[in-house]
């Protein structure tokens, strides 16, 4: 069987149990946070959210750049008031540069990604500062809300604040 297959077999006895179907649109804690699509980080148990407690944006490496159409969907229309911005320790984005993915492309799969930034960092705790300046540097997404980085710790379990 399948990992997909497990999964939607898994899904039905989720789906008997099923209780939240009446959950509001807008997330219930008013937050937002950007985070890494590492399998190693449950954002929910480690932040002690529940369904309907906050939005969760995730993708390679935790980027805001491309969170920012999410996020202004998230504070504009649904009533988000924070963002937290989350990186990890371990990360794949600290094992390649752009140049060496792109040639691995073409020689792979012989596509042409010269035009895609892939946004891998050298600096974990400068990855989380770059991130924050993203955020403040855009337009799009409100300014007049608490926006606060982190760095969470894989073997730990942890979060540690980057200011």
């Amino acid at each position: 069987m399948s990992t997909i297959d497990e999964m939607l077999e898994s899904n039905k006895a989720y789906a008997k149990a099923f209780d939240k179907g009446s959950l509001p649109l807008p997330p219930a804690r008013k937050v937002a946070i950007v985070t890494c699509m590492d399998a190693r980080i449950d954002p929910a148990r480690a932040l002690g959210l529940v369904e309907g407690d906050a939005h969760v944006i995730r993708n390679a490496g935790g980027r805001v750049s491309e969170a920012l159409r999410s996020l202004v969907i998230s504070q504009t229309l649904l009533g988000t008031q924070e963002v937290a911005i989350i990186h990890h320790t371990d990360c794949g984005m600290l094992t390649f540069t752009d140049a060496e993915l792109r040639t691995r492309l073409r020689g792979e799969r012989g596509v042409d990604a010269d035009h895609v930034a892939f946004l891998p960092f050298g600096d974990l705790d400068q990855s989380v500062r770059d991130d924050l300046a993203v955020y403040g540097n855009s337009g799009l997404v409100r300014q007049d809300v608490p926006v606060r980085g982190f760095v969470y710790d894989v073997k730990t379990g942890r979060l540690r604040e980057v200011s």
